[in-house]
């Protein structure tokens, strides 16, 4: 048996085929092609003669899932909602906490999905109803993931009667305890359902049905993978992009965690959408200056600048690859900083074992010794034993599809041939 693990983005279409044993027979990219996306998979299949391999898609076309998040109190169960939209893979567009009093600015951010959460189970109802009613009278028609208190959500339903409501189990079931489970295989089930066949991707419901996960959902499963090999520490990934840049962290162990207002999961993602190659290289350059990686009158501000103007620029020099890769740098070094505050430093007792760079700047790098010297100079000790490795063949987006469709020795071969 072959999989042909295939990951529909907004600009390329990329596809792994692997054997059963977790072997890579070889990879193909197309260029996405709206508005019918089947025809980029049907190339990357001829490509690899994999018309006889068993498909497993992510995308992340048509700007991925957007999803609003509307919750209680803002550093507990809106806080909550949050770090769950996250790990599930969606672009947080909209943040609300309390009583809503309109939906103007919800409405504005044009989510794909609301995620509704509030109070623990047994706790306080007010607030997760009232902003039950309000969604319904405003006629959002969106779906909604009801993931607050259990005790609320039959009359939450009954409020919400005549909308596309999805319940689960509660994001915050009591105080200090996080459960992202459940709501994310909830959103990850709204996006399949009622979502990407809603993206004008395709005419028909191949492409819909084809499809099992968000990608970032797909990669993040794939770090957990990889961190399940790690005897004792964690994986960092940084995925610098064009316009954002991803981390993901997971741990083998998380043993003496301290207590928590909202307990962390296992595996965290972050997404900085102010930092990037290209629209955000600017935001790169002004963040540097801020933390004191950059003087305040550093020449980079002007090539970060031309990039911003220019999203289509490529590198032809060898000092412009150069400038590339320092803009990379200081993207990742940002990213990793602001996640790590994210989850106040906590990678498990030893820091990260790995550090996977993920992104076309690092993986068309010639060299990377200096990369890999500046980050563990910017990062410190959370790095000071971690080996840095790039993953040059996208191998932890197929192995998150992979575990997610129950190969899970299939997806540890994968990536264990790459070290």
């Amino acid at each position: 048996m072959t999989y042909l693990c295939v990951d529909v983005g907004s600009t390329w279409t990329k596809a792994a085929l692997l054997a059963e044993d977790g072997t890579l027979l070889g990879t193909a990219q197309h260029e996405t092609t709206p508005p019918e996306v089947m025809n980029g998979v049907a190339a990357v299949t001829e490509a690899l003669s994999a018309g006889d391999a068993t498909v497993l898609a992510c995308s992340s076309a048509g700007g991925g899932l957007r999803l609003a998040v509307v919750g209680q109190e803002r550093l507990v169960s809106t806080e909550a909602g949050h770090r769950v939209a996250l790990s599930a893979g969606a672009k947080v567009v909209h943040v609300s906490a309390g009583e809503l009093s309109n939906v103007h600015a919800l409405r504005a951010a044009r989510p794909d999905v609301v995620l509704l959460v509030g109070g623990t189970d047994g706790g306080d109802e007010k607030v997760l109803l009232h902003n039950a009613t309000r969604l319904a009278r405003a006629r959002v028609t969106v779906p909604i993931v009801l993931a607050g208190n259990k005790n609320a959500q039959p009359a939450a339903l009954s409020i919400l009667e005549g909308r596309t409501v999805v319940p689960t189990d509660n994001v915050l079931p009591d105080v200090g305890e996080l459960s992202p489970g459940p709501a994310r295989a909830a959103i990850r089930e709204v996006f399949l359902s009622h979502v990407i066949g809603g993206k004008g991707l395709s005419r028909g419901p191949r492409f819909r049905d084809l499809v099992r996960t968000v990608t970032p959902d797909a990669v993040l499963s794939g770090v957990a993978v990889l961190a399940a090999q790690e005897e004792d520490g964690a994986v960092l990934v940084v995925d610098v992009g064009g316009a954002t840049t991803d981390v993901y962290s997971a741990v083998s162990t998380m043993d003496d965690a301290p207590s928590r207002t909202v307990a962390l999961p296992a595996d965290r993602r972050t997404v900085e959408g102010d930092i990037g190659m290209r629209v955000s290289a600017p935001g790169v350059v002004a963040e540097a200056i801020a933390e004191r990686l950059l003087p305040p009158d550093t020449e980079l501000a002007e090539q970060a600048r031309r990039r911003g103007d220019n999203v289509d620029f490529v590198p032809a020099t060898d000092e412009e690859r150069n400038t590339d890769l320092r803009i990379a740098e200081l993207a990742a070094t940002i990213a990793i900083r602001r996640h790590l505050r994210m989850i106040d430093g906590r990678l498990g007792p030893k820091g990260a074992a790995t550090l996977v760079l993920s992104g076309g700047v690092f993986r068309h790098a010639t060299s990377l010794a200096g990369t890999e010297a500046a980050l563990k100079r910017n990062l410190g000790p959370v790095l000071k034993d971690a080996r840095v490795v790039v993953d040059r063949e996208g191998r932890l987006g197929p192995a998150g599809l992979l575990a997610q469709a129950g190969h899970h020795d299939t997806a540890a071969a994968l990536l264990a041939a790459a070290e």
